[in-house]
């Protein structure tokens, strides 16, 4: 079976520029994402082919190990695509074969970018797919971590500009 593809797009109050700079400093989601992200371990240069670790606070979700690979990150498009290779135990990933994200960022008026964001997975269970409600909380989880990066960009406003 072909993956499945879910995708959705928020508006944010930050320039695309300051939210690409964020969005490749991974070691700072920890301050930016504090109670969600309690570390990170980098290996490589952030480009493809870099292994990015979170270790998940216990109040996100019962915590854990969220990793994943970079496959590709197009610095004029502002598109970031990541492979996942492990999630939390407990989460949908006990369902997931694989799955993969992108995101792509788009300048918008005032400051502000729309952030659209896909996933591509295969469940374990050949021939399946997850209900509504599961698509809609892997979306869920990664717009609320774009939401605290938000308020972190807006709260900081000299910080990646």
């Amino acid at each position: 079976m072909a993956p499945v593809c879910i995708s959705d797009e928020r508006t944010v109050a930050v320039s695309a520029e300051r939210l690409w700079k964020l969005f490749l400093d991974v070691p700072a989601m920890p301050k930016v994402c504090a109670g969600f992200i309690d570390a990170v371990e980098v290996e490589g240069d952030g480009g493809p082919g870099t292994v990015n670790s979170m270790k998940m606070n216990p109040a996100a979700n019962g915590g854990g190990l969220y990793k994943t690979r970079v496959v590709a990150c197009d610095h004029a498009a502002l598109v970031f695509k990541s492979e996942v290779l492990e999630t939390p135990a407990g989460e949908l990933g006990d369902e997931l074969k694989s799955h993969s994200t992108e995101t792509k960022l788009e300048a918008g008026g005032d400051g502000s970018c729309v952030v659209k964001f896909k996933v591509l997975y295969e469940l374990a269970d050949a021939g399946s797919t997850l209900s509504p409600e599961k698509e809609k909380k892997i979306l869920d989880g990664y717009f609320g971590m774009l939401t605290m990066i938000e308020a972190y960009l807006v709260a900081n406003p000299a910080e990646y500009a």
